[in-house]
């Protein structure tokens, strides 16, 4: 049987938002034409070469219900956390946070010669798991998987199974991948990926061709760009007029029924309404 290659469903712009203290970033969901391709409820990607538009940070706030993914290219982030955790990650480092039942941290971006860029994901727990301890991984650049898929192809996997090689992150509930693709030009990212399975593709840099290459002038797209996928067996993306690079992201869809606020994001109304009682009371942080 011949494999089908997954189509696109959507291209989103992502749009300035200011978040946090003051922080501006790029956000392609949650928006009013992408919501939640399920299990993903956010994704950002921040940086400038302003350091007014991100020295504010994010100061001590609370989550809870899901799992924050911080991936950082240039400048440096320093954390700390309710459960002791704290520390600096720097480019190629990797930050995997699961709020569970509730968490405080606080995030503070600053630039390392003049740069400062990443991205930040966040991936659903499913109900079972929305109260679990929370939990904290952080990845050095140095123990991400680094290899090339194929010819002009290079890939740090940061989760997930790719051609024989797995990334350092592990549990996550969502069964995720999550690549980091750097295309020499022309060059073909080409895996398959589970049927059912929510596809994603962020591209950061340079341009990506879809489909017909007859066609290529209205099928090439420019950074940045957040594509969402159709189903299917695989995906097959190539780089057009020079190099490219993106984040190719998957996860197992959860089909439950979410309730958001803010930074937490359970299964209904009454669980919203008992964490923000929680927070009042002084009972939403466990130790």
């Amino acid at each position: 049987m011949i494999p089908i290659v997954r189509q696109v469903q959507r291209i989103i712009s992502p749009q300035f938002v200011v978040e946090g203290a003051g922080v501006r970033l790029r956000r392609s969901f949650p928006t009013n034409l992408l919501d939640y391709p399920d299990p993903f409820l956010l994704f950002d990607h921040f940086g400038s070469d302003d350091p007014d538009d991100y020295l504010a940070g994010f100061p001590m706030h609370p989550h809870r219900g899901i799992e924050t993914v911080t991936y950082m290219l240039s400048g440096e982030v320093t954390h700390r956390d309710s459960i002791g955790n704290a520390g600096t990650i720097r480019a190629g480092d990797v930050q995997w946070m699961t709020a569970g039942r509730g968490i405080l941290h606080e995030e503070m971006p600053g630039p390392v010669e003049g740069q400062m860029e990443g991205f930040q994901l966040w991936v659903n727990l499913p109900a079972k798991l929305k109260m679990t301890q929370p939990a904290y991984q952080e990845v050095p650049a140095k123990s991400i998987t680094e290899f090339e898929l194929a010819p002009g192809v290079r890939l740090r996997l940061i989760v997930g199974e790719v051609d024989g090689h797995s990334g350092p992150v592990v549990g996550i509930a969502a069964e995720p991948v999550y690549i980091d693709v750097s295309l020499a030009d022309q060059a073909v990212f080409a895996h398959p990926f589970p049927r059912g399975h929510t596809v994603l593709i962020y591209l950061f840099r340079g341009c990506i061709l879809f489909g017909d290459e007859n066609k290529a002038a209205e099928n090439t797209v420019p950074a940045p760009a957040l594509f969402l996928l159709e189903d299917g067996d695989m995906v097959s993306v190539r780089s057009a007029g020079g190099p490219a690079r993106c984040l190719v992201i998957s996860g197992k869809p959860m089909n439950e029924p979410i309730f958001r606020y803010g930074p937490f994001v359970m299964n209904t109304r009454a669980e919203i309404e008992q964490t923000l009682l929680e927070l009042r009371n002084g009972t939403f942080i466990q130790k």
